[in-house]
């Protein structure tokens, strides 16, 4: 009886029955509580239990009424009936006037950039993802940017607010590093690179076609056909009065062609060539044309055989006698200057692709005037209309030489023009 009352003392201050009954052996639960109390046990314990446990309960209750009722209140009646989604849902997006249309609904006003697009790498990348959603366009307006149907980020940014017309990206490094930034977890089949050690702050365009962006293959311009060099030597009779008889101009403001990229210089005949035709065609410039009044001149007549011979008779010439002297610019400021060059004409002016011109050993200034000409193109042609002598046009060169001064161009042309050729 003394651990019984010792026990109904502990049992009655805290209301905690089961806690203490299993310490005594030999005492039933039912029976022991109904002898404590004189009722029915089950019951007993239920009004007995502690009363932050009748408040969480109730709680719970409360809640769980109030969640049944709020199911049955908001869900749609139609909700369920194909799935776990609004069966209405369907006819409602039926309805709805579509904000995407497609790569292939380009292709009708924009054929050429269409075709050079779904030919190449970036084919996988739909022309809505970088120019934005086109809705209605062209015979409407497209979706405003703040239509959450647009659920590309980058696709909103491309809406033109004034001409409420789909507009070209400007902003190219942001856009394409959504992509093209290194990170570990990209697969290595899609292209990487640091931005701050690729091209600074210079946007991809300058070097990249958006629609065909390897570089290889982004250019107009075309591998050789063999030649013959012994053929061309005698060919080349008449280009020597300019460029020399082992391909060394006398003149410094005319290249010189000994151990230039034999693809290159097809390529470049073949431009002054198509030169006179396409432009009087045309009335613009073309890329891939060149327009010399002297140069075109002599090129018209020349067939494809005699192209080639020429070129590969310049190509296996040696380089080391060419150049313009002791440069008078800063050499080593033209050296750093060079880094955005390098990628297509190499650290030291070698080109690694046939197709583009080896720059190490040229004249001096001959460099000056390219570039010059080059930086003038946009400006003079966007004004005029016409090419102009002295200006070039080329998508890559020309971008690359908008913002050059005449600083920045007599150190590279002084780098390039005091580099080894071997």
């Amino acid at each position: 009886m003394d651990a019984r009352r010792t026990l109904r003392r502990i049992v009655t201050r805290h209301h905690e029955f089961v806690l203490f009954i299993d310490m005594y052996q030999g005492l039933n639960l039912h029976e022991y509580v109904t002898f404590l109390y004189g009722v029915d046990a089950r019951f007993d314990i239920v009004i007995k239990a502690p009363t932050h446990i009748i408040r969480l309960i109730l709680l719970i209750g409360v809640v769980g009424g109030a969640a049944i009722g709020a199911k049955v209140y908001f869900t749609p009646e139609s909700f369920g009936e194909y799935g776990h989604y609004r069966a209405d849902s369907v006819a409602e997006i039926a309805a709805a006037t579509p904000i995407y249309q497609g790569s292939p609904s380009c292709k009708s006003c924009h054929s050429m950039r269409h075709t050079e697009w779904s030919a190449n790498i970036h084919k996988a990348v739909a022309c809505e993802t970088c120019h934005g959603a086109a809705g209605l366009h062209p015979d409407g307006k497209p979706p405003v940017p703040s239509d959450t149907r647009t659920h590309s980020l980058i696709a909103r940014g491309r809406y033109d607010e004034v001409t409420q017309k789909l507009s070209i990206p400007t902003d190219t490094v942001s856009l394409c590093t959504l992509c093209h930034a290194k990170m570990p977890a990209r697969p290595t089949a899609q292209r990487q690179i640091e931005v701050s050690k690729h091209a600074g702050t210079q946007q991809c365009i300058v070097c990249h076609n958006p629609h065909s962006p390897r570089i290889a293959q982004a250019g107009l311009l075309k591998v050789a056909q063999a030649g013959s060099a012994a053929t061309g030597r005698a060919k080349a009779s008449s280009c020597a009065s300019c460029h020399g008889a082992t391909g060394i101009s006398s003149n410094p403001a005319w290249p010189n062609l000994a151990g230039q990229q034999q693809a290159y210089l097809v390529n470049a005949l073949k431009a002054y060539r198509a030169g006179a035709g396409q432009y009087a065609m045309t009335g613009k410039d073309t890329t891939g044309v060149r327009q010399d009044p002297m140069m075109t001149g002599l090129a018209k007549d020349l067939s494809d055989t005699d192209i080639n011979n020429l070129a590969a008779y310049y190509a296996s010439l040696g380089c080391e006698t060419a150049g313009s002297g002791v440069p008078v610019q800063d050499v080593a400021a033209g050296q750093a200057k060079a880094a955005v060059c390098s990628s297509c004409h190499g650290a030291t002016g070698i080109s690694s692709n046939p197709a583009w011109p080896n720059l190490a050993r040229q004249q001096q200034t001959y460099l000056v005037n390219a570039l010059k000409a080059y930086r003038a193109g946009a400006g003079q042609y966007a004004m005029t209309g016409k090419d102009t002598t002295g200006v070039r046009q080329d998508p890559m060169m020309t971008r690359l030489a908008k913002d050059l001064t005449d600083k920045d161009i007599n150190n590279l042309a002084a780098y390039y023009a005091s580099s080894s050729c071997k």
